[in-house]
C-alpha cells in the first residue's frame, strides 16, 4: 500500500461506532458491514478516503452508495462479489491495485465482512504477501467460513 492517512478518530473499540463489524485490520485499512447512510461522514471523520463496496447491486435494495459516500467526500469503487463463488483471483486483483493505489485509509465492506476477509487475503497474498500471514490479514479483515476457500486459492491445507 502507498502512503496513507491514519485515522484521525477511530476509537480503540471500533464495534462501539455502531458500524456493523468494523475493524481495523491493519494501519490504512478498515473493514466492515454495510455501513447506514449516516455512517459515511463519521467515516470521513475518521480518515477514510476511499470506499470499496463488495456487495452485488442486488444486495444493496435500491441505495445508492456511490452517491452517499461521494456526497460524503469520499472516493466510491465497486467489486460486486456474489458470495463465496467472487471470491477469487480476479476480483482479488481489482482489490489489491485499489489499495495499493490510495493515499489514504480504505474502508472495504460488504454484508459481514467475511467477503472482505477473503479477498484482502488473497489481494495481498498476490502483492507478495507470505500464504499464512494473508490469511491471518484476511481474519482481522473478518475472514470466516470462507477461510477454506481462499486457503485453498493459497496454497494451503484447507484445516
Amino acid at each position: 500500500m502507498s502512503t496513507h492517512v491514519e485515522p484521525t478518530s477511530l476509537p480503540a473499540d471500533p464495534s462501539a461506532t455502531g458500524i456493523p463489524h468494523l475493524r481495523l485490520a491493519r494501519s490504512g485499512l478498515l473493514a466492515a458491514g454495510q455501513p447506514a447512510p449516516e455512517d459515511w461522514a463519521r467515516l470521513r471523520a475518521m480518515g477514510v478516503t476511499r470506499v470499496v463496496n463488495l456487495r452485488t447491486d442486488a444486495e444493496m435494495a435500491g441505495r445508492d452508495a456511490a452517491a452517499e459516500v461521494e456526497a460524503a467526500g469520499m472516493a466510491y469503487h465497486a467489486i460486486p462479489v456474489d458470495g463465496a463463488a467472487g471470491i477469487d483471483a480476479a476480483n482479488a486483483e481489482r482489490l489489491r491495485a485499489l489499495l495499493e493505489g490510495s493515499d489514504g485509509t480504505v474502508l472495504v465492506h460488504c454484508a459481514s465482512g467475511n467477503r472482505v476477509g477473503g479477498l484482502v487475503a488473497l489481494a495481498v497474498a498476490l502483492g507478495g504477501m507470505p500464504a499464512e500471514e494473508a490469511v491471518e490479514l484476511g481474519r482481522r479483515a473478518g475472514l470466516g467460513s470462507a477461510e477454506p476457500q481462499v486457503r485453498r486459492q493459497l496454497g494451503l491445507p484447507a484445516d
